[in-house]
């Protein structure tokens, strides 16, 4: 899940010093793209803190064991529009790609490991 923040140090400060949270990523995908994802106790839903004018989609985020099988199923899929034409693989995040259901919504699949979170 996305949460929209006006600082990301000040928000993961906040997510982590105040409400406990712990950090999963923290990794500058490409100049002024940071992704910041934050796990609360107890859960294994990510929450990614994402400045409003992010280069990065401020989308709900899934996760998947095979990134590449479901980008070839969400391609073969009417409605479905691929803002990615392949699955992204960055350094530091794991594989994943943008796309909109057939009614406008922004997602993001993301690879995750079969035995757990990533």
């Amino acid at each position: 899940m996305t949460v929209p923040v006006a600082d990301q140090d000040a928000a993961l400060a906040f997510y982590t010093g105040v409400l406990g949270c712990e950090v999963r990523h923290d990794v500058e995908v490409w100049p002024g793209a940071r992704v910041v994802e934050v796990v609360p106790p107890g859960s294994d839903v990510g929450i990614v803190l994402l400045p409003p004018d992010s280069p990065l989609p401020l989308a709900v985020r899934l996760g998947t064991t095979d990134a590449g099988a479901a980008h070839a199923r969400l391609a073969a899929t009417a409605g479905v529009v691929l803002h990615n034409d392949e699955v992204l693989r960055w350094e530091g995040v794991p594989p994943m790609f943008h796309f909109s259901d057939p009614d406008g919504n922004g997602l993001v699949f993301l690879e995750t490991d079969p035995a757990g979170p990533s």
